[in-house]
């Protein structure tokens, strides 16, 4: 079978830290994976808001998730601080993908993950182009 692979930057632009929590956990007694992109999503969130963006108001348009690829290196338990870093890579006319590197409070990984943004325009219902000043945002922090 072959293995989905993520190449991770050398720098990440955005680190934020989620607490695990009592219904993250699911029946093996870890985190979920299905709460793993979750938190992903939370985390996603706090990038754009340090931006000034939300994912409905985003230079005009809105964004919408193209692809997720995740790659699980660990467990996290309940009380478990997560560091979720992000950086924005692979621009294009239309999106860009966010890396995302997970590790516990003992700088242990989680896991790595990949998510595929396009912009999108919610009244024609088309994707439209990345605005030139959020692309200018987040290269700058790079």
């Amino acid at each position: 079978m072959a293995r989905i692979k993520i190449d991770l930057p050398t720098t990440y632009s955005f680190r934020t830290e989620i607490k695990v929590r009592i219904s993250d956990i699911n029946y093996g007694g870890h985190l979920g994976n299905d709460t793993l992109l979750s938190i992903l999503h939370d985390a996603r969130l706090q990038y754009l808001q340090s931006l000034g963006y939300s994912e409905l108001e985003l230079g005009g348009g809105a964004l919408i998730m193209a692809d997720v690829a995740i790659e699980y290196k660990g467990e996290g338990f309940l009380g478990d601080i997560l560091t979720v870093q992000i950086a924005p890579t692979d621009f294009s006319k239309y999106g860009f993908d966010l890396v995302y590197h997970v590790t516990n409070q003992n700088n242990k990984p989680v896991a790595y993950a990949k998510t595929g943004m396009l912009c999108f325009n919610y009244t024609t219902r088309k994707v439209m182009s990345v605005p030139a000043d959020v692309r200018a945002k987040m290269e700058v922090m790079q």
